[in-house]
């Protein structure tokens, strides 16, 4: 199996707007206090082939001795297989008419795959229109720049990328987690953010696992059934390995499970069709011998705001 270049999700950190704005130096727009200081609460959205969706992203303007009396949203698409970026569009002016300073102003954007594709050239050729043409890995970037009372246009340095991938791909919150070692229980990690990320059309990536980040394995999911897979070996179909000893597996791969079930009602999706809210059960775990084995039980719930 050839090696696949596989979609990276950046988990952005997200700032207050706190007392302590004054020491946010944004490294586009400058300090704060200048006015213009876009909170991006989406840096990331999942873009999912063939959903026919509307997306949603939202954000807020802190009021300051500058104000700001509009947002422009821009847009632009990567090529992730050819590298090659479009012209940059404008998306949407939105009117901020709460200018009163110490308030906090937000706002929201709608769009569907008309509105990302509107105008958007590559080359000298517009976007397909029909979205299955896309690559796994294409994206949208959405900058938003702030119109200020001072009569200057600020272009903030946080954006939202809107990432083509397959339905599980995002950001996750671990709403319930536990780490088995030799028999007996350790600890969890619950509260705590997980990235999936679209491989190819059907492969997912799973980054981390518990508490060590530079850990990996990857997963399929039945999108009848909801019965996720989890892969035994890495995208170069090598043997997977987990903190250095083989993956333990529900299919039985690595050895045998000796702290908690591991099965059909331990590894699977539960798709929210309505609000978007999946969620995601994995059960995992790495061999190092009779008794000493190492596993993982957690539960995942996508984040859409």
């Amino acid at each position: 199996m050839k090696k696949i270049k596989y979609l990276i999700l950046p988990l952005i950190a997200l700032f207050a707007f706190t007392s302590c704005i004054d020491e946010d130096n944004d490294e586009l727009t400058g300090d704060a206090t200048t006015g213009g200081l876009v909170k991006v609460n989406n840096p990331l959205l999942s873009y999912v082939v063939g959903g026919g969706n509307t997306y949603s992203a939202t954000a807020s303007i802190y009021q300051g001795a500058v104000q700001t009396s509009s947002v422009s949203i821009y847009n632009s698409f990567t090529n992730s297989v050819t590298g090659d970026v479009s012209n940059r569009v404008l998306l949407e002016t939105i009117e901020i008419t709460d200018t009163t300073i110490g308030s906090i102003s937000s706002f929201s954007l709608s769009f569907t795959y008309e509105d990302l594709i509107a105008n958007i050239e590559i080359n000298g050729a517009g976007l397909p229109a029909n979205d299955g043409e896309l690559n796994i890995g294409d994206f949208w970037n959405l900058e938003y720049v702030s119109s200020t009372s001072e009569g200057g246009a600020l272009n903030n340095a946080k954006t939202t990328k809107v990432a083509v991938g397959t339905r599980y791909a995002g950001i996750y919150t671990v709403t319930e987690s536990a780490y088995w070692n030799s028999g007996g229980y350790i600890d969890h990690w619950d509260n705590t953010d997980r990235i999936i990320e679209s491989v190819d059309a059907t492969i997912y990536r799973h980054a981390g696992l518990a508490y060590w980040d530079d850990n990996e394995f990857f997963f399929t999911v039945d999108n009848t059934t909801g019965y996720i897979t989890v892969m035994d070996v890495d995208l170069d179909e090598a043997a997977l390995l987990l903190n250095g000893s083989p993956v333990m597996t529900c299919e039985g791969a690595g050895g045998t499970f000796e702290s908690i079930p591991c099965g059909a009602s331990t590894s699977f999706a539960n798709p929210d069709d309505v609000n978007g809210v999946d969620e995601l059960n994995f059960t995992i775990g790495y061999f190092r011998g009779v008794g000493a084995t190492r596993e993982f039980y957690e539960k995942l719930v996508k984040q859409v705001d």
